[in-house]
């Protein structure tokens, strides 16, 4: 079974322009880094009100301690 992704962003964050780049971000987080999970498993990241604006090397720095955080990556060689 290959992991899969879920993106919610709520209206709240922005107009469609806005929303629709968060998911971009997040999901090229996700592209990126989808090898390095430890095993197949089906995410859903939730978008809050920080992550607008911020540059996809902050949102991918926090994409990966997220998912530090959640036992979800492979252990450092």
């Amino acid at each position: 079974m290959p992991t899969r992704l879920g993106v919610v962003v709520g209206g709240r964050l922005g107009k469609a322009v806005i929303r629709s780049r968060i998911k971009r971000l997040l999901r090229e987080a996700f592209r990126r880094h989808q090898r390095d999970l430890a095993q197949p498993a089906d995410l859903v990241l939730v978008a809050r009100a920080s992550i607008v604006g911020k540059p996809f090397a902050v949102v991918e720095k926090d994409f990966l301690t997220a998912m530090r955080r959640a036992g979800l990556l492979k252990a450092a060689a």
